[in-house]
Formats: structure tokens, C-alpha cells, sequence
């Protein structure tokens, strides 16, 4: 299983690289997050590539895939669905939303309002909308791919930190050094720029993936030590807000998949401790204190991680 993960991940992230230069590192995390069915979250300046990511991704699975621009005028059913009047029937009919498809790609979403961001609570936990008192399930596999600019730019509304749980990973992707940057300006040309990535995988391969995923073995020792981690975090005096129970399970199921893409059947703890930033750091809120010392989510959950005694099996 794990081999056959790696040779996906692989293709996804070389087709991915063609037009998002040197963050291989950064695509293989975000790629993990799509195979646990998991939702992710990129945040950064505008202008580095978040939208073209998100739609790289989108374009490199065979499935549907739609784009929603949030912005403050948007409303919930805009989203969801609506129920719509047919005359010449006489009754009313459901008609669906962005969120009926395999991949659906949030832009700023931050820009939306409270009430809009929150018409994606149901549907990012549950994989189902309901309107006039029906659920009706969405496609399988189903991942929000949201971007939001900081929460200082002008005519932004911050996420809550209900909305941000709901996230299985949020990554940065930061400016392009300067090679790199150097070769994106000398290849650019319009036309390549308009280019569609072809698919290299469909849905029903990512759904085996993901379930096959969902079932690797994870060690006592790793649960223990995932959950130690977790403890600390809510404990912590620099901390008003700790990670979840939803949280763990995001940071297994993604360690998993980390795994699975390396060719391994078996998650180690030095797994848990590369994914702690990128599943944890969105969940944690710091004290006002501590953001006035400077304090950063990563800086303490970096220092939290070091002070968690790492299991190690008598093999080594």
C-alpha cells in the first residue's frame, strides 16, 4: 500500500512542481492532508501562490472541482444551495451548491463574513448539506481547499477558532528564493500561464488510497505520545487554548499518510514532530501576554515538543 501511495504522491507532486517551483516540501504536506480527506488551509501575503496551489491540486485529480471567490457580500446559500420554486411543477427544488463536487477551492475566505464562513461547518465535518430538513451527502472524496490573506490586510473577517478546527492543516508557503524566482520570470509567457495541468489520478484511486490510509497501524507509544503533546498544549500558561480532540485525530491521520508517502507502513515519532507545526499551530491561541513578549504558535509548540519525552522502542 504504501509503495503505490508514493508512486501517486509522487506523480501529483511532479505534475504540481511544473508550475509551483521549489516547495516540494510544501505540496508533499498538503497532499497528505487531501489523502486523509482531511481540509487545508494556506495562509500567506497575496501573490504567492495560494489560489494557483489550490488549483493545481484540483486540476492534477480527475474529479470536479469549484472556485469560490468569499467576499462580504456573499451569502450562505451562495455556498450550499438553495431551494428554488419550480412553476411549472408547483414545488420547490433543491439546487446545488459550489460545495456538491470533489474539490472545492475557498478564495480569501477570510473576506467573507461570519455567518458566510460558517456555512461550511456542516459540510467540512459532516460531508453533507441540509436545507429544509434534508441532508444530502456531498461527492466522495470531498476537500475544502481555502486561502485567506492576514488577518491585518483591510476588509478581512478573522476565522473562529470553531471554523479553524474544522481545518485539518494550515501551511505557509512563503516568497520563492531567489533562483527560483529568477526562473519563474525567464520562463513566463502568457499562454504558459493560462495552462491547464493535466490529471495524473482519478477519485476512486484516491478513495482506495484513503481508505487503505485510514487503516495503517499506528504504535501505542505514538498515540501516547500525540496525546502528551496535545495535554501540554492546554496546560501551558502562554496558552488560552489548546489543541482539541479533533486535533488529534487530524495530527494521526496525517501522520499516517506522511508515512504512507515515504514507502512506510508505520508511523515513528519523528513523524508526529515534522506535522505538530503544520496540524497544531492554527488550533492553539496565545495569551495576550504572550503576544506581547513576541511569543509565536510554532515557537511554543516547538518548545513544547522538546520538553515531551520522545518514545523510543528498545530496538532503538
Amino acid at each position: 500500500m504504501a509503495g503505490n501511495t508514493s508512486v501517486v504522491v509522487n506523480a501529483l507532486i511532479d505534475n504540481i512542481d511544473q508550475v509551483i517551483r521549489g516547495k516540494r516540501a510544501e505540496i508533499r504536506l498538503a497532499l497528505c492532508c487531501l489523502l486523509t480527506e482531511g481540509h487545508l488551509l494556506l495562509d500567506d501575503v497575496p501573490g504567492t501562490g495560494k489560489t494557483l496551489l489550490a488549483k493545481s491540486i484540483a486540476n492534477s485529480i480527475a474529479g470536479t472541482w469549484k472556485r469560490v471567490q468569499f467576499t462580504p457580500d456573499l451569502l450562505p446559500t451562495d455556498i450550499t444551495g438553495v431551494m428554488v420554486f419550480d412553476q411549472r411543477s408547483g414545488h420547490f427544488n433543491f439546487r446545488e451548491g459550489p460545495v456538491f463536487t470533489n474539490v472545492m477551492i475557498g478564495d480569501e475566505i477570510n473576506r467573507g463574513s461570519p455567518k458566510t464562513q460558517s456555512a461550511l461547518l456542516e459540510v467540512m465535518e459532516e460531508r453533507q448539506v441540509t436545507a429544509d430538513g434534508v441532508s444530502r451527502p456531498v461527492p466522495r472524496p470531498f476537500f475544502v481547499i481555502a486561502t485567506q490573506n492576514p488577518r491585518d490586510f483591510q476588509g478581512t473577517f478573522p476565522l473562529p477558532d470553531v471554523q479553524l478546527d474544522r481545518f485539518s492543516m494550515r501551511l505557509s508557503l512563503g516568497y520563492a528564493d531567489k533562483d527560483t524566482e529568477v526562473s519563474i520570470l525567464e520562463s513566463f509567457s502568457r499562454t504558459q500561464r493560462d495552462d491547464e495541468l493535466e490529471p495524473v489520478t482519478d477519485t476512486a484511486e484516491l478513495d482506495a488510497i484513503i481508505a487503505e490510509i485510514d487503516g495503517l497501524s499506528v504504535a501505542h507509544m505514538v498515540h501516547e505520545y500525540i496525546v502528551a503533546i496535545a495535554a501540554a498544549t492546554r496546560s501551558h500558561p502562554d496558552l488560552r487554548l489548546g489543541v482539541s480532540t479533533r486535533g488529534t485525530l487530524a495530527l494521526l491521520r496525517v501522520a499516517r499518510a506522511f508515512a504512507a508517502t515515504d514507502e512506510r507502513d508505520f508511523v515513528t515519532p519523528d513523524d508526529v514532530k515534522t506535522l505538530v507545526g503544520p496540524v497544531f499551530g492554527h488550533r492553539v491561541q496565545l495569551t495576550a501576554e504572550a503576544e506581547l513578549r513576541g511569543q509565536t504558535a510554532q515557537s511554543l509548540l516547538a518548545d513544547i515538543t522538546d520538553s515531551v519525552p520522545v518514545p523510543r522502542t528498545s530496538g532503538g
